[in-house]
């Protein structure tokens, strides 16, 4: 993933990082024992059922939420020092398929990239770069074809291109053509994944793709095209969701690093100011040559606010546009879990990836299923939180609506509340986190966060101990009321630092996923101890785990999606050799050679044929 090393939060929210060392300190006081209101998260693992053996039943290890079992992780796991080398490798147990790297044809008669990319044409037509999150779709009933949705969320000017930046408008389309989303179908053949061509539901969204808008600010004036422009395109395209009804959900996360402006008069709002909108951007300088994305271009002062959405795609209908859910509001969407709450209500839990930015929950209004059978998007018409942690293990959610006085005086309206859904937040008093990334819901209901790092962080708060926090930690949260309630309980499910020193040794969490048996597959996006690359390790509720798989030198490993009998898991290696070449020419096996690299798929699975993560 992009990560943008500002800090744009100004609030005085008590940060995380004050919480969570506070947390700790309580938990040490206790000696091992958790506050009684939370009554516990962590067990020590010290039975067969923690260790991933014995016969799954629950561990005694002193007062587990909830009543989550220990499903089986069995596979050899990967050691440390294979960890480290310059290709790919699983777990000794698993196969492993590379598939659909970045530029891929995805139409017949589109050739396949060779080398840098020249043609913005071909691109559109091709599997972008930036493997990010991902969901596959199952025809109805088979395991073996169905439509993968994944996202590209980046790439670097130079492995892109060849050139250190755009040269002219025929460069930047190039580039913009492969961000996005690629919808491919995939069918096993033969006993390997291949792309079927002739499928009309192939189709690629990039940055010019008409879109729509739809929920409280759509037609609003906030996004409100001037002199006769279509709203067109997502970008920075990061993790992802799946709703109940059968649809892809795709997160806008670090947008404002594609704006920028030459104009030395221009100076960012405090809006802007918030969300990273600056004159520079992350250099791409699109907006040398793309007035959409000049900041002080006349016509285009809306642009921004277009970006930073949660876009929901329909995977089997090539022709429907893409809709922004703007009731989900406006910041930096890591990505979105969804889970079906009290009285059918569905229930989205979302990071927003920045230090010192916030989570978020969203309740519909409504059952889900009465809602879409009278026309409604369940995603339009409801209610979004933030969260406050408090040192105790207990928290809040705070409303962010027109019926809190100081909103309603801030605001106005809520559409406008939801364009600046980051302000809201900050005038509620939600938490500062350190990078609250990808969410996950487990079978017994508790919601999985992972919170990347943050060398920023110079205060601890309660959900946030460590200064700095160079390798990450999760955390795992309570819900009440099913998943609806205003109130939560939360602890540490595992602190990376803790991890040092050990065979599941691990830093950076940032993919996460919790299969149907309760297996939490981790992936990690950043330093790695002793010299590893990138990883996947799989862990049970109780702490226990084990590695996986490894990616290359200079990738992240990201993006979980699965075949609905849990026996092929695809994942994601993502700027692999962060494009050089000398580092690893993945796809090709090996390093130092001509090849580029080029993002990929990974399809897993078992040599046993039971499910991925036994």
């Amino acid at each position: 993933m992009t990560v943008d090393d500002d800090v744009v939060n100004p609030s005085p929210n008590r940060p995380f990082e004050d919480i969570l060392r506070a947390r700790i300190s309580r938990r040490g006081a206790m000696a091992g024992g958790l506050a009684a209101a939370t009554a516990g998260f962590i067990g020590t693992g010290g039975t067969a059922a923690a260790q991933g053996g014995g016969d799954g039943s629950q561990a005694a290890t002193g007062g587990q939420l909830g009543t989550a079992s220990a499903p089986r992780i069995d596979f050899t796991p990967v050691s440390k020092a294979d960890a480290a080398g310059v290709d790919p490798v699983v777990s000794e147990d698993y196969d492993m398929q590379v598939l659909i790297p970045w530029g891929t044809p995805l139409k017949e008669g589109i050739p396949e990239l060779a080398g840098h990319q020249t043609s913005a044409f071909n691109q559109r037509r091709q599997v972008g770069i930036g493997h990010d999150g991902m969901w596959f779709f199952a025809d109805e009933g088979t395991n073996d074809k169905g439509v993968l949705c994944i996202n590209h969320e980046f790439g670097f000017t130079g492995h892109v291109l060849g050139k250190s930046a755009p040269e002219n408008l025929d460069d930047v389309r190039i580039m913009q053509a492969a961000h996005g989303v690629s919808c491919i179908v995939l069918e096993k053949v033969n006993g390997e994944w291949q792309v079927d061509l002739d499928d009309p539901r192939n189709r690629r969204i990039h940055v010019r793709t008409p879109v729509e808008f739809s929920g409280p600010v759509a037609g609003k004036k906030f996004l409100r095209p001037s002199r006769g422009q279509r709203a067109r395109g997502t970008l920075n395209n990061c993790a992802n969701g799946y709703t109940p009804w059968g649809t892809y959900l795709t997160c806008e996360e670090n947008f404002n690093g594609y704006f920028g402006t030459e104009d030395e008069t221009w100076e960012p709002s405090a809006a802007k100011d918030r969300y990273g909108v600056n004159a520079n951007g992350f250099g791409y300088n699109w907006h040398l040559f793309d007035p959409r994305f000049d900041v002080a271009a006349p016509g285009h002062s809306r642009q921004v606010n277009r970006f930073g959405w949660i876009v929901e795609i329909d995977p089997q209908d090539p022709d429907a546009p893409p809709v922004k859910r703007t009731a989900l509001g406006r910041f930096k969407h890591e990505g979105i879990a969804l889970t079906v709450g009290k009285n059918g209500r569905v229930v989205g839990y979302m990071g927003d990836d920045q230090r010192f930015d916030y989570m978020y929950k969203f309740i519909s209004a409504d059952n889900w299923e009465d809602m879409v059978a009278r026309g409604e998007s369940p995603l339009d018409r409801g209610v979004l939180y933030v969260a406050k942690f408090n040192e105790d293990g207990t928290g809040e959610w705070l409303k962010l609506n027109m019926k809190v006085p100081a909103l309603k005086a801030a605001f106005g309206t809520k559409a406008r509340m939801l364009v600046n859904t980051r302000l809201a937040a900050d005038i509620v008093g939600a938490t500062p986190m350190d990078r609250p990334e990808w969410t996950t819901v487990h079978p017994d209901g508790e919601v999985y966060v992972t919170l990347t790092n943050n060398t920023r962080r110079t205060e601890p708060n309660a959900a946030n101990p460590l200064v700095p926090n160079p390798n990450g930690h999760i955390i795992k949260i309570q819900d009440r009321n099913e998943n609806i309630g205003k109130t939560f309980i939360w602890d540490f499910f595992v602190i990376a630092d803790d991890r040092a020193g050990t065979p599941e040794a691990f830093g950076s969490p940032d993919g996460l996923w919790a299969d149907s048996d309760g297996r939490i597959f981790i992936q990690t996006d950043g330093s790695q101890p002793e010299d590893m690359n990138d990883q996947m390790l799989v862990a049970n509720p109780f702490g226990h785990m084990r590695r996986l798989f490894a990616g290359v030198p200079g990738c992240e490993v990201t993006g979980i999606a699965v075949t609905p009998d849990q026996r092929t898991m695809f994942i994601n290696l993502q700027h692999p050799g962060n494009g050089d070449p000398e580092r690893t020419n993945f796809p090709v096996p090996g390093a130092g050679g001509p090849e580029i690299p080029r993002d990929a798929t990974i399809a897993l699975s078992r040599k046993d044929g039971r499910k991925v993560g036994r």
